[in-house]
């Protein structure tokens, strides 16, 4: 039988890509000249591609031909001529520049931010920001990665994702990659934010001249304390009566002797649930220390991120040895995980994040309307069978 006899309308996967604008990927593909040298696949077909094969949680190339091999009729609706080899694929990973691939993400993060963040209304989430990064481990000495030698003396490696994110919009907002043993201060001076904006990071991030920068710009900044800088107390604060978590408040100046100084307050905060100490560093005098204590614990949601990011998508095995296979598939997981953050937001039902990655995974190439199989997807699938096959519809229904 033809496919309209099964089938209406377009599959899961065509209606995701809606929300990639062709045109925006043919203007970077050519402004970055990545198809200068390809006949037939070009950089949006490499992109449908690598996203089928994050969508799908594929390992390996034979896993990725195979598959759209097996989809190979309805490829047309994917705007794919067809299903790619997997010498093509990478050789595609190995030569077109993966920077093409940061470049859609972020002209699709400009176009969907305002969805994401809901502009109209104001609330201090949007004016926080967090910065950190994380590690992902590599079969390949691809780059070089930090710790000690192995018992087998195979080392691995890794590379590390340093990623900015606004807090109501829970995306990256910047991203740059170095080696896992790259130190990740020299990646803090590339941040740049609204004036009046909160930025909070671990202590990992030392950079003195940046921390003034923020300072001087108007921005606040929240860290935790890293004891192996020597400090000069200039004032103690009053800690008000009734607070039982704070331990100290203080003025202080940050650094030796001979060098760059921070002026900065140093607050020392006790978790009863840890029955542990904290030291936060900031540069702001007039909030409060429970509230500066709050918004370091925020910080977290960077790494609920990094889980988000690393659970539900193939980051564990790449489809290249290279490195710039490997930032090709970072790039287009991250493109997948911000589809997947606009459909969350805007389907009607509330869906978890992981079950929402694993439905769509399931469903990737049935033709369905996504948002109406997001609202009762049991009902939307007997719907959509009992019109394809109404003498079998019953047998669908188990009466007891």
């Amino acid at each position: 039988m033809n496919k309209s006899t099964f089938f209406s309308g377009q599959p899961i996967f065509t209606q995701l890509l809606k929300f990639i604008p062709k045109d925006i990927v043919f203007r970077i593909a050519h402004e970055g000249k990545a198809d200068r040298y390809c006949k037939r696949f070009s950089t949006y077909e490499h992109l449908v591609t690598i996203l089928y094969s994050i969508f799908n949680n594929c390992n390996s190339l034979r896993e990725v031909a195979t598959g759209m091999l097996a989809s190979e009729q309805r490829l047309n609706h994917l705007g794919i001529r067809y299903h790619p080899r997997r010498s093509t694929i990478s050789d595609a990973n190995s030569r077109r520049p993966a920077e093409v691939f940061g470049e859609i993400y972020f002209n699709l993060f400009k176009r969907y931010a305002h969805f994401l963040s809901d502009s109209r209304t104001k609330s201090k989430a949007s004016k926080l920001y967090i910065f950190d990064s994380t590690t992902i481990s590599l079969f390949q000495e691809v780059l070089r990665t930090g710790g000690q030698n192995p018992a087998n003396g195979k080392r691995k490696g890794g590379i590390k994702v340093h990623t900015l994110i606004r807090s109501d919009q829970d995306v990256p907002c910047m991203i740059r990659f170095s080696s896992a043993v790259a130190n990740d201060s020299q990646f803090l001076k590339d941040i740049y934010i609204p004036k009046g904006s909160v930025i909070v990071f671990d202590r990992g991030y030392h950079d003195f001249n940046k921390l003034n920068q923020f300072t001087d710009n108007g921005n606040t900044w929240i860290t935790r304390h890293n004891k192996v800088f020597a400090y000069d107390v200039i004032q103690q604060y009053a800690i008000p009566d009734a607070s039982t978590a704070i331990i100290s408040d203080k003025q202080i100046r940050l650094g030796w002797r001979s060098g760059t100084k921070v002026m900065a307050r140093l607050v020392t905060y006790y978790d009863a649930l840890s029955k542990e100490q904290y030291e936060f560093l900031t540069n702001n005098y007039t909030m409060s220390a429970g509230s500066i204590a709050s918004l370091y614990r925020k910080r977290w949601q960077i790494e609920l991120l990094f889980k988000r990011l690393k659970q539900n998508y193939p980051l564990k095995y790449f489809l290249g040895d290279s490195e710039n296979a490997v930032k090709i598939q970072i790039w287009c997981a991250l493109i997948a995980d911000l589809l997947l953050k606009i459909v969350k937001k805007g389907a009607a039902a509330k869906w978890s994040f992981s079950n929402l990655a694993a439905m769509v995974r399931l469903h990737l190439m049935t033709y369905i309307d996504l948002f109406g199989f997001l609202r009762s997807p049991e009902k939307a699938l007997l719907k959509l069978y009992s019109k394809q096959n109404p003498q079998n519809y019953n047998q669908l229904l188990f009466i007891t």
